[in-house]
């Protein structure tokens, strides 16, 4: 009896529990609802989140996000207005802005998905052949760092533009708006995630810029060895002027101490006969070795200056 008693119990419970689940529903704070009844939606949507009530099993609840979405294309190949091929890879964020305009015209977010590749990639198309190349990855017309040793030459090989990038941005997104404007959805920022070349012209690119690269290297070199032509002619003129100052230097130190010999020698000599006959015998030794080894063979008279020391050793 108990038992009999306890499911049914459980099952009054649980048919109360499934009625209200068909009366009640809950709103989130990130949520937004409209109520369809046979498909058919009632009234306005329902942001404010809390707890709502609704017809049971005749009414139903359809929630739609209110946070901002992703919108992610596809990389596809456009020519661009001065006939390049670049892969265009994009990105947007976007939003319900009118949950009764979505659900009619959209129905869900995967129907919200596809109008949008349909809107954002075809104005993308569009905007990409409608500019060049370089107005699509540049942004503004600065000049090359003034501190950076390519600025020059760098500064005379870049394009100026007249739109540039973040207008170009600002351009599709404004575009896809108007023709979004009566889905119920808003596109909120619309970026280029990545643009390159195609493949068969990127090894021309590459080809173009090894060429300029090597042409800076070039100039760099010919500036290199110019400067260490200049540093040492420098070098080799500073290092004759210091051998010149340092042998007049020497010169004058030599010439100095000679004169103090010759003084000495002077005073030495005057001093007596037999300082004098020193004096004159040192010298002549000296005269000696500096003018006979053992391979020289001389001629002199007996009465020869020369002679006479050797002639005295006999």
């Amino acid at each position: 009896m108990k038992n009999v008693k306890l499911v049914t119990l459980l099952i009054v419970v649980g048919i109360l529990a499934f009625i209200g689940g068909q009366v009640f529903y809950i709103v989130g704070e990130t949520e937004q609802v409209i109520i369809t009844q046979f498909g058919e939606p009632q009234g306005d949507a329902i942001t404010e989140p809390g707890l709502k009530m609704k017809t049971p099993f005749i009414q139903t609840a359809n929630y739609f996000d209110k946070r901002y979405l992703e919108w992610d294309g596809d990389p596809n190949q456009v020519p661009t207005k001065d006939k390049v091929f670049i892969f265009v890879d994009t990105y947007a964020r976007w939003r319900i802005t009118d949950p009764l305009k979505y659900f009619e015209r959209l129905g869900n977010e995967r129907g919200a998905q596809s109008r949008l590749d349909d809107i954002l990639d075809g104005e993308t198309r569009n905007a990409v052949a409608n500019h060049d190349l370089i107005e699509l990855v540049r942004s503004t017309n600065r000049s090359a760092l003034e501190d950076e040793n390519t600025a020059d030459i760098v500064n005379d090989t870049l394009q100026s533009i007249t739109i540039g990038r973040d207008a170009i941005q600002e351009e599709i997104q404004n575009l896809a708006n108007q023709r979004a404007s009566d889905l119920g959805i808003e596109v909120l920022d619309f970026r280029f995630k990545r643009i390159n070349y195609a493949e068969r012209v990127r090894q021309t690119v590459y080809d173009r810029m090894i060429s300029e690269r090597n042409r800076i290297a070039d100039r760099f070199r010919s500036e290199g060895q110019g400067e260490a032509s200049r540093i040492n002619g420098e070098k080799e003129r500073e290092l004759q002027r210091i051998q010149s100052e340092a042998f007049r230097e020497a010169e004058t130190i030599r010439g100095q101490a000679d004169a103090e010999a010759a003084a000495i020698y002077n005073s030495a000599y005057n001093r007596s006969a037999q300082a004098r006959d020193l004096y004159s015998f040192v010298k002549t030794m000296e005269a000696y070795g500096n003018s006979i080894d053992s391979k020289t063979s001389i001629i002199l008279s007996t009465d020869s200056e020369f002679f006479k020391y050797l002639n005295s050793l006999n």
